[in-house]
């Protein structure tokens, strides 16, 4: 509210020095009106009835000569008036205007357990009730300043035309405010039938959408089946068709934008589409990688899987990454374009369809006999719990070195999840048969994975 006085204020100091450089008031009659109006506002800012009492008191003191009011200095105190009338209106307006809606807020406030209730996104609450009357009051202070800001569009000039000097300007302002209206006014009805068009393209692509999403979901649920077409193709299909429904409905809504033919507009779009071209190639190039790698089905969620050095379940599978969890629980992100271009196998696959065969390389002196050494490695696998029967374990001799022989024990897993607790085993009943039969082991190495080619 003080600024507004301020406002006002200058406002009465323009209009005087715009009356003081017309020649229809002296220099020292302007001086006595800006003094006068001055004392006005001040009054006006304390009290509107002590201001009609002000003005009042000020004809009682005009002296003219011959003892009577020119017609001159009449029309002076006419619009003198005037304008202290205006403000006073406009101060009133503003007053009531900030009663009524404190009123409003008041009443809100009261009513908002009746009115307002909670906002929630599945199970999130992403409005409460004291979120919600935050907004609507801050609603309703926009709308507030918006009916003072109107308040002021209509006084100002209406202010302006009161004095003969600065009347053009009052219709100068009006203008200003109307030309710009009108403009937006015309605009928005002559832009309704392209409007319409595209509201019929949206709502064309957005039921042709709503479609698709319920075939995709039913393929994914396995009630409709096609032929060569897996399940888990559904979603990632649907996502893929929908994103280019989406660019197709742009392409087709882009010419009826506003302004859509105008030079700055389709620079702007060309400097977005080079920024996001030149910022976004790796990432699209990790999303190329994701959709090969969904059509190519090298795995699926929850395969133990070995890439490059990882060993590990995948737990995720983005379109831009592949997380997986590897035997010590360490969850490890793999872009897509990097397992595109890796070697990567599949244990969990092999485990179940061919059997997955884990072996294990010793080396023992060329005094113990190879049947022995055979017979022991054979008899420890079958001993391990986990590794099949059928196949049977097999062994095989690798090297001859100068001292050593050295054996490869080969034995076939239908788990990969239990890799690690399986070789583990292994290793223990090697070592408890070479000890029972009082043989020495030379050397062990790691144990490695193969899968079964036969």
């Amino acid at each position: 509210m003080y600024r507004i006085k301020h406002f006002y204020l200058l406002v009465v100091c323009f209009l005087a020095w715009t009356g003081a450089s017309m020649p229809v008031y002296s220099q020292s009659e302007m001086k006595d009106f800006l003094n006068d109006v001055v004392d006005s506002i001040a009054t006006i800012a304390q009290s509107p009835d002590q201001a009609v009492d002000s003005a009042q008191l000020k004809i009682e003191q005009t002296q003219l000569t011959d003892g009577a009011l020119t017609g001159k200095n009449m029309e002076k105190l006419k619009h003198f008036l005037l304008f202290v009338l205006v403000l006073i209106v406009q101060y009133l307006l503003i007053l009531l205007t900030n009663f009524g809606f404190q009123k409003l807020k008041l009443w809100v406030d009261s009513k908002n357990d009746r009115y307002l209730k909670p906002v929630y996104i599945k199970k999130y609450e992403f409005l409460s009730i004291a979120k919600e009357k935050q907004v609507v009051f801050f609603l309703l202070n926009i709308l507030r300043y918006l009916v003072i800001i109107v308040q002021l569009i209509i006084s100002i000039p209406i202010l302006f035309s009161i004095f003969p000097q600065t009347e053009y300007l009052a219709i100068q302002i009006f203008s200003y405010i109307l030309m710009p209206v009108k403009k937006i006014a015309w605009s928005i009805i002559h832009y309704i039938p392209k409007l319409f068009v595209i509201l019929v393209i949206w709502l064309v692509i957005r039921y042709v959408v709503k479609g698709l999403g319920y075939l995709a979901n039913e393929i994914e649920k396995g009630r409709l089946k096609i032929t060569g077409f897996y399940p888990d193709w559904a979603r990632p299909t649907f996502t893929l068709i929908r994103f280019l429904l989406y660019v197709f409905m742009l392409v087709l809504i882009y010419p009826y934008l506003p302004n859509s033919d105008s030079k700055i507009f389709q620079g702007i779009s060309v400097f977005l589409g080079i920024i996001v071209s030149f910022g976004s190639s790796a990432a699209i190039g990790n999303l190329v990688s994701g959709m090969i790698i969904t059509y190519m089905r090298p795995f699926q969620i929850g395969d133990r899987i070995k890439i490059n050095d990882i060993i590990g379940n995948v737990m995720e599978r983005t379109p831009i990454v592949t997380r997986i969890q590897t035997l010590k629980n360490e969850i490890v992100t793999i872009p897509n374009s990097t397992i595109i271009n890796s070697q990567s196998t599949n244990l969990s696959r092999s485990a179940k369809t061919k059997g997955l065969i884990i072996y294990f390389s010793i080396t023992c002196d060329y005094g113990v006999d190879w049947r022995t050494i055979h017979q022991l490695l054979i008899d420890a696998a079958q001993a391990t719990e986990g590794v099949l029967s059928d196949p049977h374990p097999f062994v095989l001799e690798t090297a001859f070195d100068d001292s050593i022989v050295s054996y490869e024990i080969n034995a076939y897993i239908n788990d990969a999840d239990q890799l690690m607790q399986i070789t583990s085993a292994l290793r223990e009943n090697i070592q408890d048969k070479f000890k029972e039969a009082g043989i020495s082991l030379s050397s062990a190495q790691y144990v490695n994975l193969v899968s079964n080619q036969k």
